[in-house]
This record gives C-alpha cells, sequence and structure tokens, in this order.
C-alpha cells in the first residue's frame, strides 16, 4: 500500500472503496491512506523531447517570420501545460489538450482567461487566472515574449497579482524559444504590476519562482531559491505542486544536495502539500553530477512500497521533477545502498537515469 505524509498535520483522504486512517506519535509523520499516482508521461531513452519544433504548430507570434508546415503531419489538437489556480490558490501546471494554431505562445495565455476557451475543460477545483475580456497579444523577441494585455487585464484583486504573474510566466516559458516574459498593456510597457506593483524591471522568468515560501527567510541576499515539487489532493486525485522556497546560501552543500534536503524535509507545515517521502530517508553520498545526470545513493528507508522494497512513482517523480528544475540537470539516477538496480513500486526494474517526464498532471478530473 502507497503512503503519503505530510510533516506535522494529521490528514485523512478518501479511497475511492474504502476509508483508512492512520495515526502517528510525536515526531512521526502522518500516514496517508492509498492512491494512484498523479499521472505523468515520460519519453523512451534516445526519444526527442516533444517540443513545438517537433512537428507541432508552429511557436512563431506576430512580428516573426513564418515556416511553412506539412498539414499532412498535423495532427488537430496539441498539448500544453497550463498553469492554474486550485482550490488552495497555488499555481498548478495541468496538461491540456488544444487545437493546433499557429502562434502557441499567444494561444496557450489566450487559454489562462476567465470566461474563455478553456470554461469547459477545466479540471475540477482549478480556475483560469488572467481577468474576463482580457485580450491577449504576443511577440516574441531575443528570447523575451512581449505580451501585451487589453485594459481589462488590470481588473482583479490584489492578492492575485503575484499568482497571475506566475501562471504567465510558467506558461510562456515552456516553450524552449523564451527565457521571460514583459508585460505591456494597451501596448505601454510595464514596469510593475498595475493592481500591486509588484516590480517586473526588464522581465520575469522561472529564476523569479513560483509559489513562493520565505518563512524563516530574514536575510534575502545570502539566500537562494529552489523549486521543489510535493503533492496536493482533490477527492481520489493527486497532482504535483512545485514550490519555490527560499534556503541559506551555504559552502558546505551543492545545489543539488539542498534539493534533496529540502525535500526530505518534506512541504511547509503551513500549506496543505503532502510528501510521499518517509522519515528516515537518508542521502550516503554526495549527489555525483556527470554530463548532465546527477546520481542519488539513498539509504534503504527510500524504499516504501511493497513491504518496503520497492520505490513508489510519486517519490521517483519528486525527486526528478525538482532536481531537473536546475541548469544542466537532465536525467536522475537513483541508487539505494550502492546498487543501482531497484524496484519500482509496478514491479519493473530502474537501472537506467530517468529523463523529466514530457508532461506532467496529465488527468483529467
Amino acid at each position: 500500500m502507497r503512503n503519503l505524509f505530510r510533516t506535522g498535520v494529521p490528514v485523512i483522504l478518501l479511497l475511492s472503496l474504502s476509508l483508512i486512517v492512520s495515526a502517528c506519535n510525536f515526531g512521526a509523520d502522518e500516514t496517508l491512506n492509498e492512491m494512484d499516482s498523479p499521472p505523468v508521461d515520460y519519453i523512451d531513452e534516445g526519444e526527442p523531447l516533444e517540443t513545438d519544433m517537433d512537428g507541432d504548430a508552429p511557436l512563431v507570434e506576430e512580428g516573426e517570420a513564418t515556416e511553412d508546415v506539412d498539414e499532412n503531419s498535423m495532427t488537430d489538437t496539441v498539448t500544453r501545460e497550463l498553469y492554474l489556480l486550485d482550490q488552495d490558490g497555488l499555481v498548478v501546471p495541468q496538461t491540456m489538450e488544444l487545437p493546433k494554431e499557429e502562434g502557441a505562445i499567444k494561444q496557450s495565455l489566450e487559454y489562462l482567461v476567465e470566461g474563455g476557451p478553456i470554461t469547459n475543460e477545466l479540471p475540477s477545483g482549478f480556475r483560469a487566472v488572467i481577468p474576463s475580456g482580457t485580450e491577449v497579444d504576443v511577440h516574441l523577441e531575443d528570447g523575451v515574449a512581449i505580451v501585451d494585455f487589453s485594459p481589462e487585464f488590470e481588473e482583479y484583486l490584489p492578492e492575485d497579482e503575484m499568482k497571475i504573474l506566475q501562471a504567465i510566466t510558467w506558461t510562456a516559458t515552456q516553450f524552449e524559444e523564451v527565457d521571460r516574459v514583459q508585460i505591456r498593456i494597451n501596448g505601454y510597457e510595464q514596469e510593475t504590476m498595475p493592481v500591486n506593483d509588484t516590480p517586473i524591471g526588464e522581465g520575469f522568468s522561472r529564476a523569479n519562482g513560483i509559489n513562493l515560501e520565505t518563512e524563516g527567510v530574514v536575510d534575502l541576499v545570502n539566500s537562494k531559491g529552489v523549486t521543489l515539487y510535493f503533492l496536493s489532493q482533490q477527492g481520489d486525485n493527486t497532482y504535483y505542486v512545485p514550490v519555490t522556497r527560499r534556503v541559506a546560501k551555504s559552502n558546505d552543500q551543492s545545489t543539488y544536495q539542498t534539493v534533496v534536503s529540502e525535500l526530505l524535509n518534506g512541504p511547509s507545515s503551513h500549506s496543505t502539500l503532502l510528501t510521499d517521502i518517509r522519515y528516515g530517508v537518508e542521502l550516503i553520498d554526495e549527489p555525483d553530477y556527470q554530463n548532465g545526470v546527477v546520481t542519488l545513493n539513498f539509504n534503504e528507508a527510500l524504499l516504501n512500497q511493497s513491504e518496503g522494497e520497492a520505490l513508489s512513482e510519486d517519490v521517483l517523480n519528486m525527486l526528478v521533477l525538482s532536481l531537473t528544475e536546475q541548469e544542466g540537470v537532465e536525467q536522475v539516477a537513483l541508487h539505494v545502498n550502492g546498487e543501482s538496480e531497484i524496484l519500482k513500486a509496478s514491479g519493473e526494474p530502474l537501472a537506467e537515469p530517468v529523463s523529466r517526464p514530457t508532461r506532467v498532471n496529465t488527468g483529467q478530473f
């Protein structure tokens, strides 16, 4: 049976056929009920990562030259990651099927507009982030997506401002050609967001983070942000949520070790997020980085499935998603007590490094 844990907070989760409640003593994590892993898609070894340059709709936006596309090779839909707000107000990627059109960035951002074309396809508990009636135009220039909104864009609640900026940025930067995003309203460049005056500067990028955790951080200059993936649940459905946590800079730890350490610490006690990494998991050796692959060697506590002999899909995905957010990391290799062949909960062996899933949270609610 799969166990999920949330640090310091009792949790009761529904099963489709039965209800199980587990309690724990002081100092131990809460054990949650069995549920299916959030759906993700992986690519086979040697298969190129599917992007817009692999036959999808042209990425080129207005102001850029377009290429001829062989209509016979095109399909009717294409998958995109749209960053939406869940019931807890967190910015969460959901992989959706969109009609294949020219101007992929513009189309993806249009699907973030409330009351827009995504309305009838929204997963339960999720909502779009851009105010209703907003029109979107996009120009791509030297890695910058210049996004021009109509005046309706200004009609949002102050508390939603950072969430809107993050959702726009992470949706646009899923495309390889986009490094950062600049905001315009009715043709005028914005140095700050229009409602709460959040600084934009020369543009926002993924380096600015998502679902920011800043609790306990006093010295922002001597701290850094690491993006971690934890779990959330609605009913019987679970999904991965990225959060950016500020941590003190350290000369004693590599960034890879910091990411793993923060994952082992679990989600914030003030959040509703969950983890499937149980108490007692430790790194035996420092992470080793070679040619795009980070190798991690854990103790046997990493194996929390099939009577402690197998690795859960959630633990695997949390590690891979979090570490591949680091620049230059393409794959993650997992060892247990120095052994590279690990059994997954599915019964399949895990003997090779794992690449980042091509799509995250692919299930429909």
